[in-house]
């Protein structure tokens, strides 16, 4: 399946009907999910809130963790879990959040819909990042907001950034451009699937085109992480990613996917902080 040579600005919002088959076709072919529960924070990870963000469309909440910063704050950053069992418990590991509390950032993980205690999904998961992102924008208004998105969590961050909101720094890991494309490589006995996708559905097939999104409203600074060795996000897709929303890019020697952060944990951690400070020291003041 080709990708697009051209990639025009903001691509236009699928029908809602575009939306909800998308999303259930996605679920539907997407990577199966075991039924663990998921586990608290950790206590060496107190002082921490448990939040729920309310769902401007779909059932229930959104279920969050609140980590406020070590000392004064100067920022906040959201932080979106990749498609994997444990949600937002995937943060609870690899130092971020310590990371960020100790630089002086509070920190919220949120579980994606479907996820921990969160409601069902409701069409496109970037509906549910931008409820996400409301909520930690309207919670201490003067600080800076930023976005740490992994894999899933970061894809879907996309749509929520081009649309204009506030948010100064984003970094991602192990992002793909385009969720059918990497299922074309990883799982090509769906390819007529993937075809009746991006035919009988066009308009969301392009509005899920993450480059589109990257270019056409940027962070003030944004980077992206990914492994040398990921054969679902090459190199080049995290390069022209980079590339398209004006960043910067690591590769990380040897790493699969989810590994860099295992690989260069340090490096990463160091590279995401950058970003931050970085995005919050280009911004006009008046966007702080």
């Amino acid at each position: 399946m080709p990708a697009d040579s051209t990639l025009p600005g903001l691509p236009s919002r699928p029908a809602f009907w575009q939306e909800q088959l998308g999303g259930f076709l996605l679920r539907f072919r997407g990577p199966k999910l075991g039924d663990e529960p998921q586990p608290p924070p950790p206590p060496d990870l107190a002082p921490f809130e448990p939040v729920a963000i309310p769902r401007t469309s779909g059932p229930g909440s959104l279920s969050a963790h609140w980590f406020p910063a070590s000392g004064k704050p100067r920022g906040k950053v959201l932080l979106l879990h990749p498609w994997l069992v444990w949600g937002q418990a995937y943060f609870y590991r690899r130092g971020r959040i310590e990371a960020l509390r100790q630089a002086g950032y509070h920190a919220l993980t949120v579980d994606l819909p479907g996820f921990g205690g969160s409601g069902a999904p409701h069409g496109l998961y970037h509906r549910a990042v931008s409820d996400a992102h409301s909520w930690l924008e309207n919670r201490e208004p003067d600080l800076p907001l930023h976005a740490w998105g992994v894999s899933s969590g970061g894809y879907w961050a996309h749509p929520v950034i081009s649309s204009g909101s506030s948010v100064l720094g984003a970094f991602y890991e192990d992002v793909s451009p385009h969720l059918l494309e990497w299922s074309w490589r990883m799982y090509p006995w769906g390819r007529p699937f993937y075809l009746f996708f991006r035919t009988v559905i066009p308009r969301a097939y392009r509005f899920i085109d993450m480059r589109r999104h990257a270019a056409a409203r940027k962070a003030a600074a944004s980077f992206y992480v990914s492994g040398e060795r990921d054969l679902g996000v090459r190199p080049s897709d995290t390069q022209d990613l980079a590339r398209a929303a004006g960043g910067e890019s690591l590769i990380v020697p040897n790493a699969g996917h989810l590994a860099a952060i295992k690989l260069a944990n340090q490096e990463v951690l160091a590279r995401a902080l950058e970003t931050f400070a970085r995005a919050e020291s280009s911004a006009p003041r008046a966007s702080r």
